[in-house]
């Protein structure tokens, strides 16, 4: 097994620990990795993107069988996260996604100000009946693949902050996310070449892997707990991608 190869797995599977049991930061969490280890931005870019189909596609399997997917919800979001998806993937061509990235950050750290506060001052709610979800479905899918990701911190956290129970938030988000990413690739297929096949099978590798276990914790971690390692981790990420976009750090 080549050192490429093991360091990919390990890498994926600490992506997919993190993005299967909080629903997001699996494409932020691979690439920090990444970046450190020395690989090109624009080769883990697309080796993210093609590790995702498989990842996210038994990530949502694991969520069904844990049910911690509720199925109206997840179809609600698929279906305008794809056309969003796609419509991003193709725009990305000819438009520079970067330049969305220091507004998303903003919101997204008020966002998770408003998650960490919310658990520790509101009770969760159990309703597990789907939302009005299809504009921010198509907003999260159009992000994802113009900015490069987005998919599950813009469209996670607006459902646990408008007091939706993090577990079907999080198994819904993640099974919807594999119709996502799948046609997002798809699109992508047309403009770029398969290559990076080491990094990309060491992700894949350890995605899979770490997925089953991710959705356990999904299952069992306290709601509490769980919207305050949301509320955290995107203000921890999301503070560095706004500093990256203004070239602070």
């Amino acid at each position: 097994m080549s050192p490429v190869l093991l360091l990919a797995i390990l890498v994926g599977l600490a992506g997919q620990i993190v993005d299967g049991t909080l629903g997001m930061a699996y494409g932020v969490t691979c690439s920090t990795f990444l970046l450190a280890l020395g690989i090109a931005p624009a080769m883990i870019s697309y080796s993210v993107k093609v590790s995702e189909i498989f990842t996210t596609g038994v990530s949502g399997i694991s969520h069904l069988f844990h049910e911690n997917v509720n199925k109206a919800l997840c179809l609600e979001l698929a279906i305008p996260g794809v056309i969003g998806g796609v419509t991003g993937a193709y725009l990305l061509s000819n438009f520079d996604g970067a330049k969305f990235k220091p507004w998303i950050s903003g919101y997204l750290i008020l966002m998770g100000g408003y998650i960490f506060w919310r658990s520790n001052h509101k009770p969760i709610a159990v309703d597990t009946k789907p939302t009005q979800a299809i504009p921010l479905a198509l907003a999260g899918g159009f992000l994802d693949a113009v900015g490069g990701g987005g998919w599950g911190p813009v469209v996670t956290s607006t459902l646990l902050a408008k007091g939706h129970p993090p577990r079907y938030v999080i198994g819904s988000v993640n099974m919807a996310e594999f119709f996502v990413t799948l046609t997002q690739a798809l699109t992508f297929f047309f403009f770029l070449k398969l290559e990076n096949l080491p990094i990309i099978a060491g992700l894949i590798l350890g995605g899979v892997i770490a997925a089953p276990f991710a959705a356990k914790l999904c299952r069992i971690l306290p709601a509490k707990t769980m919207m305050r390692l949301v509320g955290v981790l995107l203000i921890l990420i999301s503070t560095r991608t706004l500093l990256l976009a203004l070239q602070l750090l």
